[in-house]
């Protein structure tokens, strides 16, 4: 029988919170060192607690709650809420231990920047924020957090604003993540009005309209960067690479999936939404392994391979495993925040130099930024014994054995099998071959720059059993099954691998034909599927749209008035115009209208 946690468990659970908040507070704690610093020390006192569940074994927690009122709207009320259970434990700790890394390689990697103390802050809030998510007991708590991380991550990934391709790409962020606060909204407004209370748990145990549940997993699929809202993944290497790595691997776009972990028992009340979690995590995987294939921006096939995680981790709560989920995105940030650092060591060595085209035999001068590359991508691709391994192989054979559509088994094997080409075409161009690079180029590896990648090259070999006796601490059910289905990642990975090099080496020796015509060639990127997926749907829309407006809505108002004075025509036709300008909150305001009527109907 699971126990409650005890009061130093649940004292240390909240102390790493406290000691970020006070980080930001006090002035004598502002300075990037500092605050590095009261990372490092949140870390260990998170650990306190993981050791307790190491000591105790996982069934030593159960839910604990605080609550504090805050509103009380009769007979509503609105109270901050804190839950601390075994994700909150466990992801705190991964969570700390990933920014630690990523702050400390930035204390090198953004030492010319005059406004370091305001970026490391703003990386505090950022992690500050998500820390509020998987803490949160109730939806009010949840949206701070939630909103929190929108708002820094425009201001991270905005932070070289001169740039306008960089003010593009953070603006595309909030606009895109607008859509599914929308969704979110809905879900927090309908449980308030309906429930009188915001507790998850409580929420959980209602039967609400299914509508509800696919606003939540609207906006869990525009923060997580699911398939047709994926666009801003990509945009967001704009930003500098501490906060791509930060942003991919322990905080925003995760934040989605933890919340429909979160709230996994309405998803489990509604084969419909499984369907549709399943099919598009599987679709998103896919389209973004694809899409890795045929980058050569190093910072973007990294991008496009988290959007292809993320899918993945989508299929497994589409499989009815909330579990595989997070234990995948505890697994995917080591390997990825990993990654992120080792790309950013290349780029500034290389002189701001983003093409893998002209990389290569980087391992001669860059042994251990190299190794850790390796190590990370090995990973990514589920080398066993590594830590994507324990989590990606799990969620295969979890959906290979479930009873699902066999479509959406082919699309996430197919995705597989890309995963092992784009990661293996990574390492050839990176660190094999020949240098591609100038010879003048001065090339060094800095001890801040290095420390981090190894210490999370460490935490990518050990922590797949530690987490995985943590969350699955009896022995799994034994399925019979082929060997062939037990091995299928496996197996689509080794011959994806080897039908990639057997075309690669026809390429290149084959002399090129000028005449020829290739569909998938290297000029067709992300910026055609961007285009033929989005500008076309939207395009059509938009033109529908306008040409109702301004040919229907007007020439009905001008038949309706044409009998009366011109100075009585002017204020309808006026409103009517005020609804063509382009501004984002127009469109805002039409979101919650309906929002609000739809609410009404409910």
């Amino acid at each position: 029988m699971a126990h409650h946690i005890p009061n130093i468990l649940l004292s240390t659970s909240l102390a790493p919170m406290i000691m970020i908040v006070s980080s930001l507070v006090f002035l004598s704690m502002k300075t990037p060192e500092k605050m590095v610093s009261s990372v490092k020390c949140a870390f260990f006192f998170s650990l306190l607690p993981l050791i307790g569940l190491l000591m105790k074994g996982p069934n030593y927690v159960n839910d604990t709650q605080t609550n504090i009122n805050w509103i009380d709207i009769d007979p509503a009320s609105i109270s901050i809420s804190l839950k601390f259970d075994l994700y909150q434990i466990i992801f705190t700790s991964t969570a700390l231990f990933v920014t630690w890394s990523i702050m400390e390689f930035s204390l090198w990697y953004m030492e010319a920047d005059p406004a370091i103390g305001n970026f490391f802050k703003k990386l505090l809030f950022f992690l500050l924020t998500m820390m509020i998510i998987i803490s949160a007991g109730n939806l009010t708590v949840l949206f701070v957090g939630w909103e929190g991380v929108g708002i820094m991550s425009f201001l991270l990934i905005g932070w070289y604003h001169a740039r306008w391709t960089t003010a593009l790409a953070a603006l595309q962020a909030v606009i895109y993540n607008r859509i599914g606060d929308m969704g979110f909204m809905f879900a927090f407004c309908w449980t308030l009005t309906k429930t009188l209370s915001t507790n998850i748990n409580f929420l959980c145990n209602t039967n609400p309209h299914s509508m509800v549940v696919f606003a939540v997993i609207l906006a869990a699929a525009s923060k997580s960067a699911q398939f047709m809202m994926h666009p801003w993944l990509a945009s967001a290497m704009e930003g500098p690479t501490p906060v791509s790595a930060l942003l991919h691997s322990s905080t925003m776009v995760v934040a989605g999936v933890f919340l429909l972990i979160r709230i996994h028992p309405l998803i489990a009340q509604n084969p419909s939404t499984l369907t549709t979690c399943l099919c598009m995590g599987a679709i998103t995987s896919l389209f973004a392994a694809t899409t890795a294939l045929m980058q050569n921006d190093i910072k973007k096939i990294i991008a496009y391979s988290t959007s292809s995680q993320l899918g993945l981790m989508m299929v497994a709560i589409g499989v009815n495993m909330p579990n595989l989920a997070f234990f995948h995105i505890c697994m995917h940030a080591f390997f990825k925040a990993m990654l992120f650092l080792c790309s950013g060591i290349m780029i500034h060595n290389l002189n701001n130099d983003q093409d893998i085209r002209h990389m290569g035999g980087l391992q001669k001068v860059m042994p251990i930024t190299t190794s850790c590359m390796t190590i990370g991508t090995l990973a990514l691709m589920g080398t066993p014994f590594l830590t994507g391994f324990y989590s990606k192989d799990a969620i295969i054979e979890a959906v290979n054995t479930s009873y699902v559509n066999s479509t959406a088994i082919i699309l996430t094997l197919v995705a597989t099998a890309f995963t092992a080409v784009y990661s293996m075409r990574l390492i050839y161009f990176v660190s094999m071959n020949q240098p591609r690079f100038s010879a003048l180029i001065n090339i060094s590896e800095h001890h801040l720059a290095t420390f981090p990648i190894a210490r999370l090259a460490i935490g990518t070999v050990l922590a797949g059993p530690l987490y995985f006796y943590l969350l699955f601490p009896n022995s799994p059910t034994i399925y019979t099954m082929p060997t062939s289905m037990k091995m299928a990642a496996l197996i689509v990975s080794v011959i994806a691998f080897i039908m990639a090099a057997g075309l690669a080496w026809k390429t290149w020796t084959t002399p090129p034909h000028h005449n020829s015509r290739v569909l998938f060639s290297k000029e067709f990127d992300s910026v055609v599927f961007t285009a033929l997926i989005h500008r076309s749907f939207s395009t059509l829309y938009l033109n529908s749209a306008w040409t109702i407006i301004t040919h229907t809505i007007e020439n009905i108002l001008f038949k309706l008035l044409a009998e009366y004075p011109a100075h009585m025509q002017i204020n309808p036709i006026s409103i009517v115009r005020t609804t063509q300008k382009g501004l984002i909150k127009l469109y805002l305001s039409a979101l919650f209208i309906n929002m609000a009527l739809v609410l009404m109907y409910l």
